[in-house]
Order: C-alpha cells, then structure tokens, then sequence
C-alpha cells in the first residue's frame, strides 16, 4: 500500500493570511506539521502544496518537497487532487494533512492509514468530546456515526439532540464526537470527489464531507484520544504558541 502524505498550504485567508508562514517558537506552521508528517511510519512520501512563491521557496529552503498549485481552488481537497496529478508515482491513498494543526501527532497519521485496506473509499479522524462549550461552538465541527465505524453526518450543531435534558446536562447523558479534519482518499475516488458538485447540504453547513455523503461515499471513522490545535486567527496563534512554552 503506497500512501502520500500531502498538505495544502493556501496563502490567502480571510481570518489569518500567511498563516502558513507563522513562526511558532523558531519554525514556521508549515515546517512543523510537515516534520510531523514525515515522523509517520505509514507514508511513503510527504509533500506541501501550495499556491504562493512565497511558501513554495520557504518549503524549498527547510528542505521539505513542495510542489506549486492554482490559487483558485475552492477546498483542501481539490489542492490534493491537482498535487496528486503532478506527481510521477502512483500511490493507493492520498491523506490530506491541514496545514493549520502544527500539532498533530504522527501516531494520528498511522492510526488513519490504519483504516486503509484498498477497499476503504475515505477515512478521518474523531475524538470524544466532553466540554459543553465545544459541544455548542459551531467553528468545532460534530460528527455521528454508526457501529461499523461510518460516518452518518456531520454538523456544526450539536448532535444528537439530546431531548428532555437541559443542554448543561447534555455532555454527561451521551458521549458526543467532535470531527478532526485529516482525510485518507482512495487515489480513484479522490479523482471522483473532485469532479462533484457542491451540494445543498455542503451549502449549508459549509462542511465539504457533507457533499460525499449526499452523493453516497462512505467514510470510515477512526477515533483517536489526541487532542490537536487548529490555527483559524491571529489569536489561536497565540494561544498555540503559549500552551507549547
């Protein structure tokens, strides 16, 4: 099984431009999440891709493999689509890692390519979540799934509804699941993936993986008791930089 490591790393954001290039305690986030990826005993390769010169030649400078990509692309997803095609292997999966979590831990990476047997279409990560403001947060994406470890649905909203229990209460009447988003794509449905339309429900929660569902791909579950750190603002930065001291 040959998987890619791959790792959009887009210049333009609407809440942190060139947050790629942050420096958190002497290296840049891109650096950090690709010396993290390249810990993972399940890759054969990693790689970033990005869409500015600027993060090309950083990668190019700390020695990491970067390949330039189109600034248009709508999603994570359709940049590892277009890395994968200029590659000159061939590889079965292709996991897309977010350029945004400096911490994600290299067992994560295994424990996703753990799920990849070359009949698995897509896989991602889930950990149990116990805190009633994430719970409520609509930025922390929730996910449900069934007992063979297949995603049902993921909102941005609490779910399940938990009925006739106060909402404080909720957290200890049900074990809730918030969604870490590093994906695992077969090579042949990430090409199917990328020729889809956006659907009515991707439309209106804004989550990408709703799109799959809706168009009937199944994405296995693999749970994991890591906690990572997502960068959306300057202010995440700051926290991030002030948990690792």
């Amino acid at each position: 099984m040959k998987i890619i490591g791959i790792i959009p790393s887009r210049y333009a954001s609407t809440r942190f431009p060139a947050k790629s290039l942050a420096v958190i305690n002497g290296k840049s986030m891109v650096q950090r999440v690709y010396e993290q990826a390249q810990q993972s005993s399940a890759l054969n390769d990693v790689i970033v891709a990005t869409d500015h010169q600027d993060i090309y030649d950083h990668v190019r400078k700390f020695g990491g493999a970067v390949c330039m990509t189109k600034p248009g692309h709508a999603s994570g997803t359709d940049r590892c689509h277009e890395a994968l095609t200029l590659q000159r292997k061939k590889y079965d999966y292709v996991i897309n890692i977010q350029g945004d979590e400096p911490f994600i831990q290299p067992e994560q990476i295994d424990l996703l390519a753990g799920r990849l047997d070359g009949i698995t279409e897509i896989a991602t990560l889930v950990k149990s979540l116990q805190s009633t403001e994430q719970l409520f947060d609509p930025n922390i994406v929730k996910v449900v799934f069934n007992k063979t470890m297949e995603a049902l649905y993921f909102s941005r909203s609490p779910i399940p509804h938990v009925r006739n229990t106060n909402e404080r209460d909720w957290t200890g009447k049900h074990k809730f699941y918030k969604h870490i988003g590093m994906y695992a794509y077969r090579s042949d449905v990430l090409e199917r993936l990328h020729r889809l339309s956006v659907s009515a429900l991707e439309k209106a929660e804004s989550l990408e993986q709703l799109r799959w569902l809706e168009n009937g791909f199944k994405i296995s579950i693999a749970e994991t008791a890591t906690e990572t750190i997502g960068i959306d603002t300057p202010e995440d930065l700051e926290k991030a930089i002030q948990g690792s001291k």
